[in-house]
């Protein structure tokens, strides 16, 4: 199934979605009015919250004409520049787009006989833009976008476009201006073709005014002198219907969208039942990012033990596993158009499965509690400088999601971003280590990786990043902790590439570090001596300090090093029960 026709679909499973020629809208205020077109008082606060934090409601309202160039006028509700020619912006004129709605206005309206119409059309006539002031109206109310209500209407809360006459005399503007039929390539009817479609909001770091998924604006993009929407027909109902939806799963707090990287990632099931499409949306959002410990992880880790289990449906509830297609959509901005990031369908499952085989490859031991169920935004924060989520490389936010997504191999990239950004910090962190453990396993198809502590494992990269851990281990215990900058601080991305360059001048100072510790610690350099030589049993010499070391012997020697570190500063009670085993 096609972007658009799954996302028409969905907009036919949606409880709350606007009717077909409206759209959810951002309203700040609304203006009563009297029968006469006079205001019945001031303008009436719909927004939520206290102080600056305050939110404007989302209210179904006529659909927002698409302002890509010159002015244009929104039907029955706009911004104060436009309704009331007044506006906050510094050194703007709103009188431009003060008269172009009330020209629209006053055009449509003519001739109306419903007594809500007749008192906007009476507004319009008569308002000018100074009694903003006269009437002493709020100042937080420029540059809101503002409906209107007549004022015996307004206890039922009928605003002004809700009321029949003003919704018939909407679809009548609508029809007007409709294209010429054709077939649709979404829904293979022949209707009315959308020349331009409505706009997406809510994508990170697109034009706030909204941008367009499908467009065509130069004559490169056009074929056989078609214009617009004519190089693609999509009918009206089915350009709303895949932008209101995508609109909605876009909102904030949705339910239905995640931020990884510059990819504003939106997700829906389709499932024959509504509570099990639900379950799998809570599930898969749980999965990218487990915010609460206690409930969110817990119901991952129940359905990846299904999943991991085999059970027969029977035994598996919710039944995600069967007759559930999930569709998880990754947008970036693109000047005033949308780049699709990844598009991905399939079972839920499957889905599921992928996930799970990622979570295995990331199994690392020791890990703290909160690093357990890290969510897909912290490992990926891993790969920036700062620890930004804006210095995330481009491009690799989405590739990550897609390769967990389709079980395909990791980005390319992933390694090289993630060695650099150890030799720049040396932050060998639990995190970027299962990261790299996992891209050894599934990139570079090695048979195995060290999920803890490995005394037997012979690979020289390993046994070098083991060796660097105990040398730095000698060098603060026998000064006492009191280093200002360790080995790994002066050394990591020397030793970690070129380890024949600096591995003898590491030698020489653990000389000198154990030779101090046999004075004042002397348990402590008989263990490390003993550590040391185990490391040295297992290789060669000569085939240990190689010139240098490929990504993948990087990658191993990291994962060596925090596994011989971690060992090191363990905590008492795990060493304990080791003896005591």
């Amino acid at each position: 199934m096609s972007i658009l026709a799954s996302l028409v679909s969905a907009y036919h499973r949606l409880e709350k979605a606007p009717a077909q020629g409206f759209s959810s809208e951002k309203i700040g205020f609304v203006i009563s009015l009297n029968e006469d077109g006079t205001p019945a008082g001031k303008p009436i606060d719909l927004r939520e919250g206290e102080g600056r934090k305050k939110t404007p409601r989302l209210i179904a309202a006529p659909q927002a004409v698409k302002r890509t160039s010159g002015v244009a006028a929104n039907f029955l509700w706009d911004k104060t520049s436009y309704v009331l020619g007044v506006t906050a912006a510094p050194g703007k004129s709103a009188d431009k787009e003060h008269e172009k709605f009330r020209e629209t206005h006053l055009e449509a309206l003519t001739g109306t006989d419903d007594l809500g119409l007749i008192a906007l059309r009476l507004f319009l006539e008569n308002w000018r833009p100074e009694d903003f002031e006269r009437l002493e109206w709020p100042e937080d109310m420029k540059d809101q976008n503002i409906i209107f209500v007549l004022e015996s209407d307004r206890r039922r809360d009928l605003w002004l476009h809700n009321r029949p006459a003003a919704k018939a005399l909407w679809t009548n503007l609508q029809a007007a201006t409709a294209g010429a039929n054709a077939i649709c390539l979404v829904s293979g009817e022949d209707a009315p073709i959308a020349r331009l479609h409505p706009a997406i909001k809510g994508v990170w770091g697109a034009q706030s005014s909204g941008a367009s998924l499908v467009s065509f604006n130069l004559n490169a993009f056009t074929s056989y002198a078609h214009e617009q929407g004519d190089n693609a027909p999509v009918s009206e109902a089915s350009a709303f219907a895949y932008t209101t939806a995508l609109n909605f799963f876009l909102e904030k707090g949705s339910g239905h969208r995640i931020q990884i990287g510059d990819a504003s990632t939106v997700y829906w099931a389709d499932a024959s039942d509504a509570d099990v499409a639900k379950e799998a949306e809570d599930c898969f959002a749980a999965l990218l990012d487990p915010v609460d410990e206690n409930t969110e992880a817990k119901k991952v880790g129940v359905v990846l033990e299904d999943i991991r289990l085999g059970r027969d449906e029977g035994d598996f509830q919710p039944k995600l596993t069967e007759n559930v297609r999930f569709h998880v959509l990754g947008l970036a901005p693109n000047a005033a158009r949308l780049s699709i990031r990844f598009y991905i369908e399939n079972d839920f499952g499957q889905i599921a499965k992928n996930f799970l085989a990622h979570f295995e490859r990331l199994a690392l031991e020791p890990t703290q509690p909160r690093d357990r169920n890290a969510p897909l935004w912290r490992y990926l924060v891993e790969t920036a400088s700062q620890r930004k989520s804006e210095n995330v490389p481009p491009n690799l936010a989405g590739e990550f999601l897609r390769s967990i997504l389709t079980g395909a191999p990791y980005p390319r990239n992933l390694l090289s971003v993630l060695l650099m950004r150890l030799r720049a910090d040396k932050d060998v962190n639990a995190l970027r280590v299962a990261l790299l453990k996992a891209i050894l396993l599934r990139n570079h198809f090695a048979t195995e990786a060290p999920v803890s502590l490995d005394p037997t494992y012979k690979d020289p990269g390993y046994l070098l990043g083991r060796l660097f851990a105990t040398y730095e281990y000698a060098q603060t215990q026998a000064l006492g902790g009191n280093v200002n900058a360790t080995i790994r601080d002066q050394y990591y991305g020397t030793a970690s590439a070129t380890p024949r360059a600096v591995f003898p001048l590491l030698q020489r100072k653990a000389t000198h570090h154990l030779a101090r510790l046999r004075k004042d610690k002397p348990g402590l350099a008989v263990n490390l001596d003993r550590d040391i030589g185990e490391i040295f049993e297992l290789a060669e010499p000569e085939k240990l300090f190689t010139p240098t070391l490929t990504a993948q012997r990087q990658a191993l020697f990291a994962i060596g090093y925090y596994h011989q570190r971690n060992k090191f500063f363990r905590p008492k009670e795990a060493a304990t029960a080791e003896a005591i085993s």
